[in-house]
């Protein structure tokens, strides 16, 4: 037909990360021995060269993804999320205004970060009974803080080391705005309707508040870093071990963060060997299309894609692979890094019965974006 076999090995990762997710990590190593073996027969592939090109990237990933694990762990032992029912309305309102939160933190945390801290606070507020419905609704709200700014998105950083302003994607807060309200109400009423937030906080919490200031710097070093090196995951990992003497660290999750992060550097990996010269040219309708394929693939490959070719409508392409990706599990990185925390979520076909109004929100927000501020196509410097 016509289509290249780099093509069809992506493809052949996509379906089986889809079907056979327990076995994600085997499968995506496989798939990038099998494209690193096709190109190796390519007389003009040089894969130290190609490595070198890519190392930044995916060290950057690679730490992050454990790096905000290890935050997340110290963030809820540090018992600070018990606090929340005295600041949270009670009733359905309450997992409302969490999910504002979660997308207000993820405009400027990572989108890894907001998800896990959010996680940690509503498994505090809801007893540990966090129905699948709402873990979604807490992907799609990172992911869609995350779309607009710079800051809040391992893809939107991406995008501006890559060369794209950051002004050009400030206009998908307007279609993640629109989504996150879309499904946030549906969401919270699911959430209530399985466990109701608690109305009081315990008089008796001791906060640990040496965690809490271990939080704080480890969010000023990305920032730091981020702005300053474009590598964010350095200030993460420079504040951890600073503090490490002082707070005992959580290294007993690694192995487990480890093996989700190693999977995404796969994926990105494959997406940088194909030969994105054979793909359509960047129009709307396809950027569209690439959200609704964000949720079978990781969103930061797809935006590796979208750098190499070019001539997007940037902040259309960070709402779209951003918030894309919240409709199934393993469509973005936020979702891999919560499901560690909640492994029901990993039922991919429990996910699509109870989050059915991500897709109709991603709708929604995509359409309101084009329809006031239209298709901007950009070149990269």
């Amino acid at each position: 037909m016509g289509i290249p076999l780099q093509f069809i090995i992506f493809g052949a990762v996509l379906a089986g990360v889809a079907i056979f997710h327990p076995y994600a990590l085997g499968i995506s190593l496989t798939g990038l021995i099998a494209m690193l073996t096709l190109k190796s027969f390519s007389a003009d592939f040089h894969l130290l060269s190609h490595l070198r090109a890519e190392a930044g990237m995916l060290a950057n990933l690679f730490g992050l993804l454990l790096g905000f694990a290890v935050l997340a762990r110290h963030f809820r032992d540090s018992r600070l999320p018990l606090l929340a029912p005295r600041i949270l309305p009670d009733g359905w309102k309450g997992p409302l205004v969490l999910l504002a939160v979660i997308f207000l933190a993820s405009t400027f945390l990572d989108n890894i970060a907001a998800a896990l801290i959010g996680g940690a606070m509503a498994f505090s507020v809801f007893r540990g009974r966090v129905h699948i419905a709402y873990l979604a609704a807490i992907v799609a709200a990172s992911n869609a803080g995350g779309a607009g700014s710079v800051l809040g998105d391992t893809t939107t950083t991406m995008l501006w080391i890559g060369g794209v302003p950051a002004r050009q994607v400030l206009h998908a807060f307007i279609g993640s705005g629109m989504a996150v309200l879309c499904l946030g109400i549906p969401a919270s009423l699911r959430q209530d309707r399985h466990q109701r937030i608690v109305a009081d906080a315990a008089m008796d919490i001791t906060v640990d508040w040496p965690r809490v200031a271990l939080v704080a710097i480890v969010l000023a070093g990305a920032l730091l870093t981020n702005m300053l090196l474009g590598f964010p995951a350095l200030g993460v990992w420079c504040a951890l071990l600073l503090g490490a003497p002082f707070v005992q660290m959580p290294w007993r999750i690694l192995p487990q963060a480890a093996g989700g992060a190693l999977f995404l550097v796969c994926l990105v990996l494959i997406a940088s060997l194909l030969p994105v010269e054979k793909l359509p040219a960047a129009s709307w309708a396809g950027t569209l299309t690439l959200g609704f394929v964000s949720a079978f693939f990781d969103n930061i490959p797809l935006t590796k894609l979208a750098l190499s070719q070019g001539g997007y409508d940037w902040g259309l392409l960070a709402y779209a692979v951003g918030f894309g990706g919240s409709m199934l599990w393993f469509g973005s990185s936020a979702g891999v890094a919560l499901s560690g925390d909640f492994p029901a979520m990993r039922s991919t076909g429990r996910w699509l019965r109870e989050s059915w109004f991500i897709a109709p929100a991603y709708l929604v927000g995509f359409l309101a974006m084009l329809a006031i501020m239209g298709w901007q196509p950009r070149s990269l410097p």
